[in-house]
């Protein structure tokens, strides 16, 4: 494990049990709730692999239990572009600076953020080109951050009205995409830095804790109502790596 203060390791736990409580809640968004937070207590290229294996474990309980109702379609569509997408990402994330790359998530979180809880939701369905800039952008990200599924999702929540559905697919997607990753990560070495098996190990129950909460909520609170909290809260964060990133300069 690294050598942090525990006080720090309790704010890298309650961070990931927010993370996951989102996840439970809506299928997504994880990594865009964590890692803006982590990367303040540990290096992207550690941060990101130690979420992936949190994603994995959320993605086989929750997508492989409702894959009866995951639209294929939509998700084989979607899939060549994202596995693009991802290729160049992963050469970004291990060949970048560390500036860069906190200027990138500090920029794409700033702004998801800020459009999530300023624009409505569109209304209306998606043309199915829609999913070439989903994949690639998504699988960009996703690789860099695990921050890719609010991409796709704008995508399929606009071609998957069901929101059971769209939930279970999402959660499929990320859960594949993950496993991907997973290979690729592994190859490029990133398992290999000292203590990130044993910090993920010891955050994971509260991963775990996370996800079962939410996935209480989600049968009883709107997700809506609960993601402008965290967006809004996001917006600090997207300010916080671009300031980081500027001081690093």
């Amino acid at each position: 494990m690294m050598d942090l203060p525990w006080p720090t390791l309790v704010f890298a736990a309650a961070v990931v049990a927010l993370a996951y409580v989102v996840y439970g809640l809506t299928g997504f968004g994880a990594s865009i709730i964590a890692i803006p937070f982590l990367a303040h207590i540990f290096p992207l290229r550690f941060a990101v692999p130690m979420m992936l294996l949190f994603d994995i474990g959320a993605g086989l309980l929750l997508g492989l239990r409702h894959r009866r109702i995951v639209d294929w379609r939509e998700l084989l569509r979607l899939s060549p572009w994202l596995l693009i997408g991802m290729a160049l990402g992963l050469s970004l994330l291990v060949q970048a600076g560390e500036r860069l790359l906190l200027l990138l998530l500090g920029g794409f979180v700033l702004g998801y953020a800020s459009w999530s809880l300023l624009v409505r939701a569109p209304e209306g369905s998606a043309s199915k080109g829609w999913s070439v800039p989903a994949g690639l952008v998504g699988g960009a990200f996703t690789s860099m951050f695990g921050t890719g599924g609010p991409i796709y999702t704008i995508y399929l929540v606009r071609r998957i009205p069901d929101k059971h559905v769209l939930r279970a697919s999402i959660s499929l997607l990320i859960l594949c995409a993950g496993l991907v990753r997973l290979v690729m990560f592994t190859g490029s070495g990133l398992y290999q830095q000292a203590g990130l098996l044993a910090t993920a190990l010891l955050l994971m129950p509260a991963a775990f804790l996370g996800f079962l909460g939410g996935s209480r909520l989600h049968a009883r609170l709107p997700p809506q109502r609960a993601l402008q909290a965290v967006w809004a809260l996001l917006i600090l964060g997207g300010i916080g790596l671009l300031v980081r990133a500027y001081a690093l300069g």
